[in-house]
């Protein structure tokens, strides 16, 4: 464990990254003070996992309006009988969404658990039933995120999940924002899933963005902050990560700090619409 502290420790050391930290504080702190969140923070949290999900199933070319996943989420619309490809995804991505709020109480507990929970969520009906909520078995392959290379081996993949779980669980002694940056990039970039890898990754995200502080508040958009400078600059940025150097890996921590900055803008657009009454 200590291992990960260090190592952990060290990246939020490299050049930049300190000013980069303190600037996505500010802009969380910014957010958690708007006047659109007094008595109505519940009501904010909730609308912004309606447009994390919707940014979310856009990064994975899913796309559709946010209006629509309102209303699903809510209740007052449902799926098709015979969902299309995409819509399958967006199902997922939706349903690994909500369950994002669900799990953060076991993320400092019990992270291999939330990783189950949240993939069974994001892959339900795009995987066999015995491929969810586990990392893929020898013999296994993933397909997605091509961009970024050709996926670890599964051994390599199950290996690197578990790491990611122990930096959870070390999460309180290290600086916020590189951690969710460590967690998003990692999963995604060993993909340990047959399929399910971005949506779960920002789940998880999401998730720990709110437990650890970063965003007191649960109404910061961290994957509409993702959406923001595009799919390409996205993939671009994990791939930088991949490298493993350390100007790529400070290269995707910048990106992730850019990320937190514009999610907390969207959280605020969220907040001042809950507090005119004006979501839709």
């Amino acid at each position: 464990m200590s291992g990960i502290v260090d190592a952990v420790d060290a990246l939020s050391r490299l050049p930049g990254i300190p000013e980069q930290v303190e600037a996505a504080r500010e802009a969380c702190t910014r957010l958690r003070w708007h006047e659109g969140l007094r008595r109505r923070t519940p009501e904010a949290a909730a609308e912004s996992r309606v447009r994390g999900a919707w940014a979310s199933g856009d990064l994975e070319g899913a796309r559709t309006s946010v209006g629509i996943v309102r209303d699903v989420m809510r209740g007052a619309a449902t799926w098709s009988e015979a969902p299309d490809p995409a819509e399958r995804v967006l199902r997922g991505v939706v349903a690994a969404t909500a369950e994002s709020e669900r799990v953060e109480p076991l993320l400092g507990r019990a992270p291999l658990q939330v990783f189950a929970r949240l993939h069974t969520a994001a892959a339900a009906g795009l995987v066999e039933d015995g491929q969810l909520g586990r990392p893929r078995a020898a013999g296994e392959v993933c397909r997605e995120l091509v961009d970024l290379g050709t996926p670890p081996a599964s051994a390599e993949a199950r290996e690197r999940l578990a790491a990611v779980g122990d930096l959870l669980l070390a999460a309180p002694e290290l600086p916020a924002l590189v951690v969710v940056a460590v967690v998003h990039a990692e999963i995604a970039t060993a993909r340990p899933f047959v399929r399910g890898n971005g949506v779960v990754a920002r789940a998880v995200e999401r998730a720990a963005v709110h437990a650890l502080g970063l965003d007191p508040t649960g109404v910061a958009v961290p994957e509409a902050g993702h959406r923001a400078v595009g799919a390409t600059a996205y993939l671009g940025a994990l791939a930088a990560y991949g490298t493993g150097t350390p100007e790529g890996v400070a290269l995707w921590i910048t990106h992730c700090a850019k990320a937190i900055r514009a999610a907390a803008v969207e959280g605020e657009a969220v907040a001042a619409a809950v507090r005119a009454g004006r979501l839709g």
